[in-house]
């Protein structure tokens, strides 16, 4: 391995000594304990199992069988998980084939960012995640199981159930995925039309018919933004059935792979294996080589943060920054390149990347997975072979050498994302979607306190020039932490023209943002004393990717003589009142901030 990585792996290790001893203890006291069924008392059970068929109360009772339980993310209203609607009749099939039982411990919310993009209920988007991890907690609280299945894709739902399945880390955990949407319009042309939209030179029907041809069907969106990086980080993380991520919900392998997930829930049993434990210090760091090595989403800065503070384990973005520097970027799909999920699963997908970033010596060889075979069985892709189940070997070269590279000839020597630090504070940037000459920009601040703000300002004209624009009040302890994602096509607009144009924000940007340098996460954030607050109008700004740095290039005695503007009382009552909102307060009081995760719970 690279001796940079083991590095940084012990420093992580050395830092989180106590969380994570005490974590493991607490793992191993409820692992040695008696089963759910001879442990809790005979009303406990009779409620726990009433329904259930007598011959799966006999099974776990008396039989003592092992009892899978299911947490599923499930709803319609997400395409991506609308498939899950009959996982629990053939999960169940399956158990039943294996000898066991299984139940539906408890569904969790799922929101669809792309429908609340721009919308007040975007702000509750970020602690979704949280509210996730206890609907976790309270369907896996029943106690009465030996192993769950987790069923879950996109955004805050992965790290969510994830955060909740860690507070039960003395149970084997499985990852059941559903797959991505087959190929519609391409994201390039989607976003051709977007901006077309923001100049006026389409209309409303011309959008609406261009948007729903890119999301058409059942499946992920096929862009590699926070759902498809989740997919690829369970991957590394050894978390799903090997090569899971990116298999139609239609193709006949995604019931076989479900079907597996099953089967190997039950050997986890046996082999006595737990999540908690499985998930160390160098599980995490592989899941950070996965996003640096394919230019995954900006979301994961924040929420691997929190992930791994549920496994006891502390991680920054410093490390994020030494990580990238050594590790190979070995993937464009979009937005950091033109191919979709789809055509990144036929160039060979996660199982291609894996496989090189171990023999680069980037990741852990030796960490445990849910499959028996190691980190070693996820560098192969599923297949049918004789009706069965089985991994087949990826060619040496790249299939497709514009979606992946070797670790020999990658795309570039260092990762998609990079930390920016300055007098306005740390946050980070993806690299990898913006052109070469964007790397740079210095500008003039124009600031605004609200993304509609910036909406109105492009729609009046008032930015044809050179700027960064300054969003601030963005923030988890603002407003939830939006996505500025409606942002994109205005400002990429401008960007064509030929303008210098760049965005620094304590809010973030969507997995599917790009070619416009955005500088994100921007922490302390303001309403937390940040030094955004202290910006002005006409502030020169140097956002420097090369560098690593964010600085307002404003002289020092008068940058100490600012004081600190602040959210309007109008604003403030409207960040926390009306869709909902108001039963998220206490999240926005008590939140930490982006670097430590944007963590709720502690």
């Amino acid at each position: 391995m690279k001796t940079a990585i083991l590095d940084i792996t012990d420093r992580i290790r050395e830092r989180s000594a106590a969380s994570r001893g005490a974590y493991l203890a607490q793992v191993r006291r409820l692992a040695d304990r008696k089963r759910g069924s001879d442990r809790l008392g005979c009303a406990n059970v009779a409620h726990a199992f009433a329904a259930l068929p007598s011959n799966d109360k006999l099974r776990i009772v008396a039989e003592r069988a092992p009892h899978i339980g299911v947490v599923t993310a499930y709803n319609d209203m997400l395409s991506a998980h609308q498939p899950y609607e009959n996982y629990p009749a053939l999960l169940r099939d399956e158990a039943h084939r294996n000898g066991a039982t299984l139940q539906v411990a408890g569904g969790v919310p799922a929101m669809c960012d792309g429908v609340t993009q721009g919308t007040p209920g975007m702000e509750l988007s970020l602690f979704s995640r949280d509210t996730i991890a206890m609907g976790t907690a309270i369907a896996l609280t029943h106690d009465v199981f030996d192993a769950a299945l987790l069923l879950g894709i996109c955004d805050k739902i992965v790290p969510g159930l994830l955060i909740g399945a860690l507070n039960f880390g003395h149970l084997p955990c499985v990852f059941v995925p559903a797959g991505p949407m087959s190929s519609g319009l391409s994201n390039t042309e989607k976003s051709h039309v977007r901006e077309q939209y923001a100049q006026g030179q389409v209309g409303r029907d011309e959008l609406l018919q261009a948007e729903s041809a890119a999301y058409h069907g059942p499946g992920t969106c096929t862009f590699y933004g926070t759902a498809n990086s989740n997919q690829m980080l369970l991957e590394a993380m050894g978390l799903h059935v090997p090569g899971a991520a990116f298999i139609h919900p239609h193709d006949g392998l995604r019931e076989d792979l479900s079907r597996e997930a099953v089967r190997t829930a039950l050997s986890l049993v046996q082999r006595k294996r737990n999540i908690g434990e499985q998930v160390d210090e160098r599980v995490i760091v592989n899941a950070m080589v996965a996003l640096l090595a394919t230019g995954g989403s900006t979301n994961h800065l924040i929420h691997w943060v929190a992930v791994a503070r549920a496994a006891g384990i502390r991680i920054n973005w410093t490390d994020f920054a030494e990580l990238s520097a050594v590790v190979p970027l070995l993937a464009r799909v979009y937005p950091n390149g033109s191919a979709d999920v789809n055509q990144f699963q036929q160039a060979g997908g996660p199982g291609f990347v894996l496989r090189e970033l171990l023999e680069a010596g980037c990741l852990h060889p030796d960490v445990l997975t849910v499959a028996e075979g190691g980190i070693g069985a996820y560098t192969q892709v599923p297949v049918r072979q004789e009706g069965k189940l089985a991994w087949s070997a990826l060619p040496p070269s790249p299939i497709d050498p514009s979606v992946v590279r070797t670790h020999g000839a990658p795309f570039s020597a260092s990762g998609g994302l990079k930390l920016l630090t300055g007098n306005l504070g740390r946050s980070v940037i993806k690299v990898s979607a913006v052109p070469q000459d964007r790397h740079v920009v210095e500008a003039s601040a124009r600031v605004f306190d609200s993304q509609e703000a910036l909406m109105a300002a492009f729609k009046a004209g008032e930015l044809e020039r050179d700027f960064i624009a300054v969003v601030r009040f963005q923030g988890p302890r603002a407003n939830g932490m939006p996505e500025l994602h409606k942002l994109t096509p205005p400002l990429a607009v401008q960007q064509g023209k030929g303008f210098k144009v760049a965005l620094v924000t304590d809010g973030r940007m969507s997995g599917a943002s790009g070619k416009v340098p955005a500088a994100i996460h921007v922490t302390p954030e303001a309403l937390d004393g940040g030094p955004l607050a202290l910006v002005r109008d006409g502030d020169l700004i140097r956002l420097d990717a090369e560098a690593g740095t964010l600085q307002a290039l404003v002289d020092d005695a008068t940058w100490a003589a600012r004081q600190p503007e602040t959210i309007s009382p109008e604003q403030a009552v409207d960040n926390g009142h009306g869709l909902g909102r108001e039963l998220f307060g206490g999240m926005r009081r008590n939140v930490n901030s982006a670097e430590e995760g944007a963590c709720t719970w502690l």
